[in-house]
C-alpha cells in the first residue's frame, strides 16, 4: 500500500487508515475486530485511529493487535470521558484519559494524542495543548494534533503547536480546502482526512434516520453530481480518489466493520488520483451549490 510522510512527524503512514469508531458504535464482536485488524495490518495499513469516546473501541483494538503494536502507528484523541457528549477539558482530565487509553490499548504509548473536536475557546485558555505538551514530554505521546473542522480548526492550525490536522474532506464536504488546508501545508502539518467518502450516503435510497448520516445524505442530494447515478462501486472509487487527490492529505480514515474491505478500498486507488478536469468539476460544482449553506465539517 502506498505510503506517505505525515508532515513533520516523519512518520510513513499508509495512505488508507483504519478508522475505529464504526467498531465501537455499531456493536461489533471481537472477532469481527480481530479478523478486521489482522486483514489490515497484513495488507499494509499501518495508521489506526480511534478515541477514548467511541466506546468499547479502544479495548477491542487493544485486545486484537497489542501483540503487532511495533508495525502501526496509533494515533486516539482526548477530551470527551466516556461519551462524546461528556467533555472534559481540564489538564487532570486530559491526563486520566490518556492513561485510561494506554490500559485498554495495552500499551505504554500512543505515536498521536489528537484534541477531539476542541473549540476555539477552550483553546484559547491554554490548558489543554499544556497538558499535550507536558505528555509529549513525559513519553507517553510522540506528537500532538488536532482533530476537529471550521473555525475552531483555522485557529488551533494557526496556534502553530499541534504538528497534525485531521478534518472531515470528501465528495460532501470541501470546507478544509479553503479554510485550513493551505495553512496546514503551509506549516508542514500532516493532514488527516476523516469520512473520505462522506459515510457513503449513496447507499440509501431514501432519507436515513441515522442522524450520524443524514446530513451528507442531504448534501449529497443538493449536490448532484452525475457521476452518482453509476453503481456504488464506481462512485465510491470516485469519492475516494476525490480526497486522495487533494493536495497535502496524507493518510485517509475509513471506517469499517466488515473484514475484505480495506482490500476493495485499496483496489479503487489503483486508478491513482483523478485528472484535474474531474478534480475541477467535483470543486466547481461544491462551490456553486455550498454557497450561502452552513456545510461545515461532520463531529
Amino acid at each position: 500500500m502506498e505510503k506517505r510522510i505525515l508532515g513533520k512527524t516523519g512518520m510513513e503512514v499508509s495512505v488508507l487508515g483504519f478508522g475505529a469508531a464504526e467498531i465501537g458504535y455499531e456493536g461489533a464482536t471481537q472477532t469481527t475486530v480481530d479478523r478486521l485488524m489482522q486483514e489490515a495490518l497484513d495488507a499494509g495499513l499501518n495508521a489506526v485511529d480511534t478515541a477514548e469516546c467511541y466506546l468499547t473501541s479502544e479495548e477491542m483494538l487493544g485486545q486484537s493487535v497489542s501483540h503487532r503494536r511495533s508495525e502501526f502507528f496509533l494515533f486516539t484523541k482526548c477530551g470527551h470521558e466516556g461519551t462524546f457528549y461528556n467533555p472534559a477539558w481540564s489538564k487532570p482530565e486530559i491526563k486520566a484519559s490518556l492513561d485510561r487509553s494506554l490500559r485498554r490499548l495495552k500499551t505504554d504509548y500512543v505515536d498521536l494524542l489528537q484534541l477531539h473536536s476542541c473549540s476555539k475557546e477552550v483553546l484559547e485558555k491554554g490548558e489543554v495543548v499544556e497538558a499535550l505538551l507536558e505528555l509529549k514530554q513525559s513519553g507517553k505521546v510522540r506528537f500532538i494534533g488536532y482533530s476537529g473542522d471550521g473555525v475552531d480548526a483555522r485557529y488551533a492550525v494557526e496556534m502553530d503547536v499541534f504538528e497534525t490536522l485531521q478534518t472531515s474532506l470528501s465528495i460532501f464536504d470541501q470546507e478544509c480546502i479553503d479554510l485550513t488546508l493551505p495553512l496546514a501545508r503551509e506549516k508542514g502539518m500532516g493532514v488527516i482526512a476523516k469520512r473520505p467518502i462522506g459515510n457513503a450516503v449513496w447507499r440509501f435510497p431514501s432519507r436515513p434516520d441515522n442522524s450520524y448520516v443524514v446530513e451528507y445524505w442531504e448534501r449529497m442530494r443538493a449536490l448532484g453530481y452525475d457521476f452518482l447515478d453509476g453503481s456504488s462501486e464506481s462512485i465510491g472509487a470516485r469519492a475516494l480518489r476525490f480526497t486522495y487527490s487533494v493536495p497535502g492529505v496524507h493518510t485517509m480514515i475509513v471506517g469499517t466493520k466488515v473484514p475484505g474491505r480495506w482490500r476493495s478500498n485499496a483496489l479503487l486507488l489503483e486508478k491513482g488520483p483523478l485528472s484535474q478536469s474531474e478534480m475541477d468539476a467535483i470543486r466547481e460544482q461544491w462551490l456553486q451549490v455550498s454557497k450561502g449553506k452552513n456545510w461545515v465539517g461532520q463531529v
